[in-house]
């Protein structure tokens, strides 16, 4: 059984050897590329303001990774200012870049999810009436936790860090595609966001076959696997640890039968 791992190119490659450690077949098949933003100059203007808010969210690694990318040289993450994550992925590159750990706010260890439900029950402990807050995300995304923060008082603006793109895949990872459409129960494919599963059907529609099997890391991605015709699909938590349990928990007979429910 080999494990194909969706998440853009550099956390998939993290993902890939951190599974190989733990004895899984693990292969890259990016489904999201990660372009800069159209503009930069919005990015680097915020950090120049970055002293004036109180909180700045990132809504994923990604997120942190560009954003820091345009950082203008000489400044640093400043004291007074919170990160918000909503997950440990997240937290960990905040943390490599230079963010005090004592300055991120993120979702509890325990939580039944990481998503930004979960980052609102740490930040609900704080007051944000009149509080700056910027959210640092792509072209789009939800807007809970901005509407949840404007509704307890807080000024809310984005800046948009980078731009999702089409997967561009290169021989190797087009010859794992074609092996996947080509026998779909030795694989199984692991889901971190909605739009990878869009962006798979769109480039393979067979893909989603009755015999293949999807790991996801949130209920409403799993959710979309279902939908978009994968016969077995578990859900579970983005931690590594509970990835590969639910990945060694996979009975090979529901990977071979063609007649599971959705």
């Amino acid at each position: 059984m080999r494990v194909l791992v969706t998440r853009p190119a550099a956390q998939a490659d993290d993902w890939v050897q951190a599974l190989r450690a733990r004895g899984i077949d693990a292969a890259a098949l990016p489904l999201i590329g990660i372009d800069p933003p159209e503009d930069a100059a919005p990015v680097r203007a915020a950090w120049r303001a970055l002293a004036a808010q109180r909180l700045v969210v990132f809504v994923s690694p990604n997120a942190v990774e560009q954003f820091f990318a345009l950082r203008p040289e000489g400044l640093a993450w400043p004291a007074g200012t919170l990160a918000g994550s909503p997950g440990p992925g997240t937290t960990r590159v905040l943390k490599r870049l230079g963010v005090p750990p004592a300055a991120i706010v993120e979702p509890a260890g325990d939580a039944a999810q990481f998503d930004s439900e979960a980052l609102w029950a740490r930040l609900a402990q704080h007051p944000w009436r009149d509080a700056a807050v910027l959210i640092v995300r792509g072209e789009s995304g939800r807007d809970w936790l901005a509407d949840t923060l404007r509704a307890h008082g807080a000024v809310v603006g984005f800046v948009t860090a980078y731009r999702r793109a089409a997967p561009l895949l290169d021989a190797a990872q087009r010859a794992r595609l074609d092996a996947a459409l080509h026998d779909p129960p030795r694989h199984v494919w692991l889901f971190s966001s909605s739009e990878a599963i869009d962006r798979l059907l769109a480039l393979a529609p067979g893909a989603g076959a009755a015999t293949a099997c999807a790991v996801a890391t949130h209920p409403r991605i799993a959710e979309r696997a279902r939908a978009g015709g994968f016969g077995a699909v578990h859900a579970c938590r983005p931690e590594q640890d509970a990835v590969v349990a639910c990945i060694q928990s996979i009975d090979p007979s529901e990977r071979r039968s063609s007649s599971l429910p959705p």
